[in-house]
């Protein structure tokens, strides 16, 4: 591999990473903090339901960074989008470090986060399909698979790092980590940011986007013609992309106010138990990734849709041993090895849905659509439905199933759709 293809996947993962530990950090300590410190409330299910709202809001947001952003890298190029959904991550991040408590400043608390949670979800509404397309577009022909899915394990390592320093915190006594020790990984993120600028400010474009510049095929206005001409594998990329956010969000996010507050687990071994979950996730990301170059990205994805059903039901049969050991294992199977595998394969199987003049737009607002529907709702809906059904966690194992099957729905409409069939068929099917 060539020191340009290093310092571009370098850029791309490291850039990813960050933004996904801020945003998965929010996430955590939404669960641990902020439904007692920003959304206070007598009763204890309503803070939460309120803290998860918060969390589920910048979802909604996400496709509309994804539209501006992408407007400006299919406009004027991948590297300028990737520098500026960074900075807007890493400020805002930095900023609710900072903020004064309800306790404090009273309603001003919650709306002054929950906008800089706003923030959150523009900007990585922007950066994913950015960072995706840097190590797409860059990628030798019979590697696109293994390069693709580099930045994908930006998101594994990003939740590793927050749940893994917010692990850390929590062993402060809860007075200390209540009052300041939850602020620390906030605060700190801003070094990381900094790191993140410098290496994706000495990378180039990409020779996709130089020869359609080259070639004058540069798209005016590219949300116009994602809409007119590229619709149907828009709504294919929000429905497969379904069975990768809501699924990932109970094993990663919801997990850890479940085992806590509806189990006999601590906030350290759940939070534990994510982070080594992870951490196989990423690991088996890029070698899944290789995998889809030589059999194919669609049949790793139907791998991942029907484990997703099976497995459904003995995850949380597995939590409710009350183990230690079978908290960690279904942790694990779940988020390191089923939904590793769909993301190991998802961005470089949407990027293949489009051609490069609106490439960053298409994928940007499938997956970001995919992920406001289904991905920020996701702890939402499943504490609402725990409170509604007396703690139980069928309805909770149902709600997967019925993400994975929308996404078996979406995958299978590929053949069946005339118009598009003959282009993004044959590049799912990838032959080896």
């Amino acid at each position: 591999m060539s020191k340009l293809n290093v310092r571009v996947l370098s850029a791309s993962l490291i850039g990813s990473a960050i933004e996904w530990f801020d945003y998965f950090l929010y996430g955590t300590v939404a669960a641990l903090v902020f439904n007692q410190l920003f959304f206070v409330s007598e009763d204890p299910v309503m803070g939460l339901i309120l803290a998860y709202t918060s969390f589920s809001i910048a979802f909604f947001l996400r496709p509309f960074g994804g539209v501006v952003f992408s407007h400006i890298g299919d406009r004027l190029g991948r590297k300028k989008t990737l520098v500026m959904t960074l900075s807007i991550m890493g400020l805002s991040t930095f900023a609710m470090g900072l903020l004064p408590t309800y306790q404090v400043i009273g309603i001003w608390a919650p709306i002054f986060l929950t906008c800089l949670r706003f923030l959150q979800g523009l900007a990585l509404g922007g950066e994913w399909g950015g960072a995706l397309l840097l190590a797409v577009e860059y990628a030798p022909k019979n590697k696109k698979g293994l390069f693709g899915s580099v930045p994908q394990m930006g998101i594994s390592i990003g939740l590793i790092l927050g749940s893994l320093a917010m692990s850390v915190m929590t062993r402060l006594p809860e007075a200390q980590f209540m009052s300041w020790g939850w602020r620390v990984p906030f605060l700190l993120s801003a070094l990381l940011v900094l790191v993140g600028l410098w290496i994706r400010k000495g990378i180039d474009e990409t020779p996709d986007f130089k020869k359609a510049q080259a070639a004058g095929e540069i798209s005016k206005l590219p949300i116009a013609d994602t809409l007119r001409f590229h619709w149907r594998a828009v709504l294919i990329a929000m429905g497969a992309k379904v069975v990768e956010t809501a699924p990932f969000y109970i094993y990663g996010t919801f997990i850890v106010s479940y085992a806590t507050s509806h189990l006999s687990f601590n906030r350290t071994e759940a939070l534990n138990a994510v982070v080594i979950g992870s951490v196989v996730a990423t690991i088996l990301i890029p070698i899944i990734g290789h995998l889809s170059d030589r059999i194919g990205r669609k049949k790793i994805y139907l791998f991942g849709i029907v484990a997703t059903v099976l497995y459904a039901f003995p995850y949380f049969w597995m939590l409710q041993q009350s183990s230690a050991f079978l908290l960690t294992l279904a942790t694990v199977i779940g988020l390191g090895v089923i939904w590793g595998s769909l993301n190991a394969v998802q961005g470089t199987m949407m990027s293949e849905f489009f051609p490069a003049k609106i490439r960053n737009t298409g994928i940007s607002l499938g997956y970001q659509l995919g992920a406001a529907v289904a991905g920020g709702t996701a702890p939402l809906v499943a504490t609402a439905l725990l409170a509604t059904f007396n703690s139980s966690y069928v309805p909770v194992a149902l709600y997967m199933i019925l993400a994975a099957v929308i996404s078996l729905i979406a995958i299978a409409s590929v053949k069946g759709n005339s118009q598009t069939k003959e282009r993004i068929d044959s590049k799912l099917e990838v032959s080896s």
